[in-house]
């Protein structure tokens, strides 16, 4: 197991769980009130899933209890206890329900507060589905995280349209904006892992940490989603703007330096005073000089490169 597949996955854990934190902004609740159903219990959803026991067990949540909370949903069907030929890892969320063969008869059982697609199954997030979400709930969240855009479980239109526009929609393809009939207009977040690999890799470096672990990864889900405003999530963004990304990354780092030194963690002493002044010195700008030349003069002369 290569060291960029596992950043890769656990990059995109936490990107998943940042849309997550900041879901809950709207919802008005904790993570450990919500209900999850996944599509796909492979290593991402794994990751996933992983992430948000963690985050429910700093709330307080016991692991048993956290494990209740999230339903899996493979090629075979909800996966229960008892079901033959379970991993380890799958057998770890078998649920201790009678077997479901659909996702859509699950969804309709079970009644989550959350789907989350991670199984590249193009539309598997039904007309039904979509319904009975916002059936079950005045503000479903609804994450069709598989990509490309072609294996999306379902676009952002028609969460925003057959939700009546009460879906909290994110997608791990980039869809465009979204208008309503009645005129609401909401703008796709996307999950896109680029929120987490900068300002991980910069926090790492700057301090020296010496192990990388899942905590790293649930500090910058929690950063990202802070970095969200009131007007980002009104519009249906669950991330901030990608054009802000620098600043984003910025922040992650600081709060990665801050947690390596108080957790005895960092390579580098003495802990520096300004953590934000400290990380900012490992910045790399890709500013460079600019020079004019002479068209008419071209190529230059030797005293001329002297100069340059």
């Amino acid at each position: 197991m290569s060291i960029s597949w596992c950043f890769s996955l656990t990059g995109t854990a936490s990107v998943a769980v940042a849309g997550l934190f900041a879901a809950l902004r709207i919802t008005k609740n904790k993570l450990s009130d919500q209900k999850f159903v996944f599509l796909g219990a492979g290593e991402a959803a794994m990751g996933i899933a992983h992430l948000i026991l963690m985050a429910m067990e700093k709330e307080g949540v016991s692991r048993e209890d956290a494990i209740k909370k999230i339903w899996m949903v493979d090629s075979k069907g909800l996966i229960v206890k008892g079901r033959s030929h379970l991993n380890h890892e799958k057998e770890m969320f078998a649920q201790d329900h009678p077997s479901v063969d659909t996702l859509e008869e699950v969804v309709q059982k079970v009644k989550p507060t959350a789907v989350i697609g991670v199984a590249a199954v193009a539309g598997a997030f039904t007309e039904q589905l979509l319904q009975d979400m916002a059936a079950f709930n005045e503000r479903p969240i609804v994450f069709a995280l598989s990509n490309p855009t072609s294996k999306a479980e379902c676009t952002a239109e028609q969460c925003y349209r057959l939700t009546q526009g009460r879906g909290i929609f994110a997608s791990g393809s980039p869809f465009p904006k979204v208008t309503l009939p009645n005129g609401q207009t909401f703008f796709p977040g996307q999950g896109n892992n680029a929120y987490v690999f900068p300002g991980v890799a910069l926090g790492v470096i700057a301090c020296g940490v010496r192990h990388i672990s899942d905590e790293i990864f649930l500090l910058t889900a929690e950063t990202i989603a802070a970095q969200v405003t009131e007007q980002n999530l009104a519009e249906g963004r669950l991330y901030p703007p990608l054009a802000s990304i620098r600043e984003v990354s910025l922040k992650i780092a600081v709060k990665i330096v801050d947690w390596a030194y108080k957790q005895g963690l960092a390579s580098w002493y003495p802990e520096p005073a300004d953590k934000e002044t400290f990380v900012k010195q490992f910045v790399y700008s890709p500013e460079y000089n600019s020079f004019v030349f002479d068209n008419y003069n071209w190529p230059p002369t030797a005293m001329q490169t002297q100069n340059i």
